[in-house]
């Protein structure tokens, strides 16, 4: 029998834990906090009221995507068709917590368990994560689609991570870039030169963000084609600071962006963007870097960029560059995350103002730089 686990199997969870994994172990805390607090289901399966295995997912506030964060089966009883069973529940909870996805990180050794994974319609995805367990073992990373007649037009963006808490814009644009153009160096070098480049100086507390306008000056640099869409023509962000000299610093900062913008030909668009017309410019070739308040995601409210990199006809799909490892989340979790499409166009937003931004990324023809 295959039931939720409840804090009453906190012990025997510990003890299979412990005599099946050599490293990376769960301690009994984070068993007791995944129970209990994560947003998260753990499932165990059951003969004659002994516990034997379980099976443990996360998910991801505002995505349809889920994560088997473990799996694992008591020795004396592997080989016995139970770790199957256990995967065929996890996929079942997670469509029941309507995810369309579900994904999983493995062990690049453990041949056993990636045959399984394989013969269960799995498929590798992403690159071989380097070094990613305690004991320096590489992971390979596997995804289901759990509706498969949902067919995903993906663009082949790359995926970086933000090495600092306030460079979302400068990685979701070297992520459109790269996706662009191969020769775009992806890496950290280019986040903080693409932030120096682009920052409005002040937001919320401690160092500033990055506005679409200074984000739309670092393309235009670097020999791309952008188009910059607002919904008004106020300062970004300005409402995210009390300080009145705070405030001034960002409008001036603004009104440079925009006075090296009319000198260039890029076109800046007042209007708010719909999912459909992203889809549009997408499918005309252009990478959308779009601006979204993290509150629908992460419950707090500070302004995010992401990447946009696909579409389908229920939901949008995206990078975020950020990864929440408080929350026990993997890069596994921020990698075309599926987005109903209801969702997305709720989450594009930032602010009491509803301040809404997005650009456009194309290569440049020409492939003329300035500067």
């Amino acid at each position: 029998m295959i039931r939720p686990a409840c804090l009453q199997d906190l012990n025997t969870l510990v003890s299979i834990e412990n005599q099946t994994f050599v490293f990376d172990r769960f301690s009994r805390r984070s068993f007791h906090y995944l129970l209990t607090k994560a947003n998260a289901t753990t499932l165990v399966y059951e003969k004659k009221k002994e516990v034997l295995g379980y099976v443990m997912l996360l998910f991801h506030a505002g995505t349809s995507l889920a994560r088997m964060y473990s799996l694992a089966v008591h020795p004396e009883q592997q080989g016995k068709g139970i770790g199957k069973k256990l995967l065929e529940a996890a996929e079942q909870a997670a469509q029941e917590h309507d995810c369309i996805s579900l994904r999983l990180e493995v062990r690049r050794d453990n041949t056993q368990a990636i045959n399984i994974y394989r013969r269960s319609g799995y498929k590798q995805f992403g690159k071989i994560v380097k070094d990613y367990y305690e004991d320096h073992m590489d992971a390979l990373r596997f995804e289901k689609l759990l509706v498969p007649q949902l067919k995903p037009d993906l663009a082949k963006v790359p995926y970086f991570q933000q090495t600092l808490e306030f460079t979302c814009g400068p990685s979701a644009l070297l992520m459109a870039m790269n996706a662009l153009d191969k020769n775009v160096p992806l890496d950290r070098t280019q986040e903080l030169r693409l932030w120096r480049e682009s920052t409005t100086i002040f937001m919320t507390s401690g160092h500033g963000g990055c506005g679409p306008y200074g984000l739309a000056l670092a393309a235009i640099h670097r020999g791309f084609e952008v188009e910059v869409f607002v919904n008004e023509t106020g300062v970004m962000f300005v409402d995210s600071v009390r300080s009145h000299d705070k405030k001034e610093v960002m409008k001036l900062v603004q009104d440079d962006f925009l006075k090296e913008l009319s000198t260039l030909p890029v076109k800046i668009h007042y209007g708010a963007l719909k999912v459909d017309d992203l889809e549009k410019h997408f499918r005309d070739g252009g990478i959308p870097v779009v601006l979204i308040s993290s509150y629908r995601i992460y419950k707090e409210k500070f302004p995010h960029w992401v990447v946009v990199t696909g579409f389908d006809e229920r939901y949008i799909y995206m990078h975020d560059s950020f990864v929440d490892e408080n929350l026990n989340k993997s890069v596994t979790d921020v990698m075309n995350m599926p987005i109903l499409r209801s969702e997305f166009q709720r989450m594009a937003r930032y602010g009491k103002a509803g301040q809404k931004a997005a650009l456009i990324i194309r290569r440049n023809k020409k492939n003329i730089k300035t500067k």
